[in-house]
């Protein structure tokens, strides 16, 4: 079949990568000072613990999201190779570096709670967490990561079989469940702290799928190209997904030819489409949502009553 040619980003394409994730988590540090933490809002991440950091000791809570990710990074370079966290890496530093402004800059300038009014704690908490939603969308849309549970989770999903997405959302409930711990002695405000983390929560999320589709939505491609073998072999290799040839014949043309088919996380799809055009620019292309993907790299199968399978009629004709 001769050399495969393995797309790479462009120059071009990964400096509006890194543009638009600048873009993101400047949005979500501007949002986090804004919204959040003038009414002592907790959201999931290492930006929720280092909230609830700076909330009980008073260190601001970018010194906290910077340490931890520096661990966090260190284990993540052993467990999943430099290719995963350069990215992640420039993220964190995006991410510190814009929470210390407008640290600096709000301690003059007025937030949401100078503006609403402390009765306003649930508009404040809506509309952060949509532009929360909003930033963290951007990263993802750009092959991006905000570092923090980004990383927890992907560790897991090698060793473990839960998805990515689902082990975020272990990790960031924990997160807000320990936020009924700021101010101890009193349950009316744990309480309040809790409910308002996981309305962030469920915003945050539904903000986020809105704009990508969702963080673990999957999505299926049928691709009708002369050079299968080459996006087949790209799907593989840097993907890391599945892929299955179907043979197919033209109705009109009467050619044969292969249908590459495979099934990858919504947030690939740009990445996928990118590579699709610049290996074969007359590729036709199918895309659709599916609604669960069970399997290696997906969603356990899961079936709490067991049924009984009849064999004995295996191989038997009536």
């Amino acid at each position: 079949m001769g050399k495969r040619f393995i797309p790479r980003p462009s120059f071009i394409g990964e400096l509006k990568n890194y543009f638009m994730i600048t873009v993101g988590l400047t949005l979500y540090a501007f949002t986090w000072k804004f919204f959040m933490a003038p009414y002592q809002f907790v959201t999931g991440g290492i930006t929720g613990v280092g909230g609830i950091v700076e909330y009980t000791t008073g260190l601001p809570m970018q010194y906290t999201y910077f340490l931890i990710n520096i661990v966090l990074i260190i284990i993540a370079i052993q467990q999943l190779g430099w290719k995963f966290c350069v990215k992640t890496i420039y993220a964190i530093a995006v991410m510190t570096l814009a929470l210390e402004l407008f640290d600096y800059l709000f301690q003059t300038w007025p937030t949401a709670l100078n503006i609403l009014g402390e009765d306003k704690q649930l508009e404040a908490c809506i509309v952060g967490s949509i532009f929360i939603g909003m930033g963290i969308a951007f990263c993802f849309l750009s092959n991006g990561s905000t570092g923090g549970v980004d990383i927890i989770a992907a560790i897991v999903n090698k060793y473990k079989d839960i998805s990515f997405g689902r082990a975020m959302l272990y990790v960031d409930a924990c997160i807000i469940l320990s936020s009924f711990f700021i101010i101890p002695n009193d349950l009316h405000i744990g309480l309040q702290k809790v409910f308002y983390g996981f309305i962030n929560l469920v915003i945050v999320n539904v903000s986020l799928d809105y704009m990508v589709n969702s963080n673990r939505q999957a999505v299926q491609f049928f691709i009708f190209s002369s050079k299968y073998d080459e996006i087949a072999y790209y799907i593989t290799r840097r993907l890391k997904r599945g892929v299955t040839l179907l043979d197919s014949i033209g109705y009109y043309s009467g050619k044969e030819g292969k249908v590459v088919t495979t099934i990858a996380r919504a947030n690939q799809s740009n990445q996928l489409l990118s590579a699709i055009k610049q290996i074969d620019p007359n590729a036709l292309v199918s895309q659709s949502k599916v609604m669960a993907v069970y399997g290696l790299g997906f969603d356990k199968i899961k079936a709490k009553k067991k049924v009984e399978i009849d064999n004995t009629s295996v191989g038997k004709t009536k």
